[in-house]
């Protein structure tokens, strides 16, 4: 059997999406990954570690925008005994066929905010060489359409997929609320604690953990709460055999995220998500089938996720929501199931992710 081989190509700005992990150790027999990059971080266990690879990358960002605004994000590869490129998150300067995955369509700029350069990042992916744009999701290829209407004909939507891992529930006769991020004001970790708060108050049966960098004043704050356990992040492989097999919900707010893993992870355990509208989590998560969308806030600014009152009317839409699912057992358990079945035959399926990207490479060399 012929085995085609794919170079995996990094951004030049420190990529450490999980995706690329998916990627490469769930792969198809006929695929080989060489010069593997874009290693993932998961829930890193040195939090030390991430905000300084964080601080560099924003660094590195800035730089860009202020120096070279609207620079392309794109450069060579080297050479070597490969057939095809796929590019993560960003383009080949290569004459040999590549394929590019896009999260967000200011991927395309290595600033991320598209300013210039649009004609020289046009041709291409106009050219010979560019044979496929794979967009995560469909709100990742309406941003890209809305940019390069040109280029419909080159994208096609390939979820990101998970193998589900083979865990056993761990049983509780209570209800088990999660948060969990490496970024906890950033991904909404404060709205999700003060939810879990209300309601392990409310309810006897209730509890709660916060896996995440929770600032100390924080922790000062919520401390006479006994029923909500603060963890610092944590090793993938604790978190997936340990929490993950004991969660019940997961009240993820992200606002900001325009994917979002801790998403589809959680799913692919059979845990319902509770987020809040915007960017891919319509994709992610089916609105009453897998989870619940609260409804998106208007004008909000990042500072108005390091406090309690700016988006008060969305805090306790998430509190109704958690609570719907807290109070109908039934509920959450046919929501489990739904969950479950997206990674088995549904969108985030490995077998259909493979099919799909195999095919692609393959018509790349023809």
């Amino acid at each position: 059997m012929k085995k085609i081989k794919v170079c995996l190509q990094r951004p030049l700005f420190l990529g450490d999406s999980p995706y690329y992990d998916y990627l490469t150790k769930n792969v198809s027999p006929k695929i080989e990954y060489v010069n593997i990059a874009g290693k993932n971080q998961g829930i890193v266990k040195d939090i030390k570690k991430f905000k300084i690879l964080n601080k560099t990358k924003r660094a590195i960002k800035l730089t860009i925008r202020n120096l070279f605004p609207g620079m392309p994000n794109a450069h060579l590869v080297r050479d070597g005994n490969y057939d095809v490129i796929h590019c993560a998150h960003c383009m080949s300067l290569n004459k040999k066929p590549w394929v590019m995955d896009v999260e967000y369509v200011n991927q395309f700029w290595a600033g991320g905010i598209p300013k210039k350069q649009k004609k020289f990042i046009l041709r291409l992916l106009k050219s010979k060489y560019c044979k496929k744009i794979l967009a995560w999701t469909k709100w990742t290829e309406k941003g890209i359409l809305k940019e390069f209407p040109e280029i419909e004909n080159k994208i096609e939507i390939i979820y990101p997929a998970i193998k589900p891992v083979n865990f056993k529930k761990i049983k509780s006769k209570n209800i088990r609320l999660l948060f969990v991020s490496r970024r906890f004001y950033f991904k909404g970790g404060l709205h999700a604690l003060e939810v879990m708060d209300r309601l392990t108050k409310k309810y006897d049966n209730v509890e709660g953990t916060i896996i995440s960098d929770t600032p100390k004043e924080i922790l000062d704050r919520y401390a006479r709460n006994k029923k909500i356990k603060f963890r610092d992040v944590m090793p993938k492989e604790e978190l997936f055999f340990q929490i993950y097999p004991r969660t019940d919900i997961l009240i993820y707010p992200s606002y900001t995220d325009t994917f979002g893993f801790a998403i589809i992870e959680a799913l692919s355990f059979g845990i319902p998500v509770v987020s809040v509208a915007g960017q891919s989590r319509s994709d992610l998560i089916g609105d009453g089938k897998t989870g619940f969308i609260v409804e998106e806030p208007k004008n909000f600014q990042t500072e108005d996720l390091n406090n309690l009152n700016s988006l008060k009317n969305i805090i306790n839409e998430i509190e109704k929501k958690v609570e719907l699912l807290i109070k109908n057992k039934k509920l959450r358990d046919n929501m489990s199931k739904n969950c479950l079945q997206e990674f088995k035959k549904g969108k985030f399926s490995i077998k259909e992710r493979n099919k799909k990207i195999e095919k692609i490479y393959f018509e790349a060399i023809r």
